[in-house]
């Protein structure tokens, strides 16, 4: 019974972190590069496309589903991640779980104005500097910075 209670006091409050991808939206306008935010439909802060992997699909094909889905952006997604960042997701019952976040760049093409989830979010092209300012999570901030 000790064993078991030091055990538990240990463990308590850890959880392996998730796996979600997201898609980093970007054009090129007047040579500047631009990136597409948008918002997230609990809290309307801003933030990238992004959602859990999905079977069938591979990451970056996930990924270019999300922005499509979350965004109406169609486009040419990279194969290769860009980077990651790490968040607390709010789950359905309001705990919080750590979530990994992998980044996959895609070059936006077309945004179209019918798209699955664009009565519930916002959506705005910001360069990569006022992006980074605009976003919550740390490792996303950076991302945007180096762009």
């Amino acid at each position: 019974m000790k064993w078991a209670k030091s055990v538990a006091k240990g463990l308590l409050g850890y959880r392996p972190a998730s796996l979600q991808v997201g898609a980093l939206c970007l054009r090129i306008r007047d040579g500047k590069t631009q990136v597409l935010l948008i918002t997230s439909r609990d809290t309307g802060r801003w933030v990238i496309p992004k959602g859990w992997p999905m079977r069938g699909r591979s990451l970056s094909g996930a990924a270019k589903q999300e922005a499509w889905e979350e965004a109406g952006a169609v486009g040419k997604i990279d194969k290769e991640p860009t980077g990651a960042f790490r968040y607390d997701k709010i789950l359905d019952s309001g705990l919080a779980t750590p979530t990994d976040v992998v980044v996959f760049p895609m070059r936006v093409e077309t945004l179209m104005k019918s798209f699955p989830e664009e009565h519930q979010r916002k959506r705005k092209w910001f360069a990569p500097k006022q992006a980074a300012k605009l976003v919550n999570e740390e490792g996303l901030q950076k991302l945007l910075r180096k762009l």
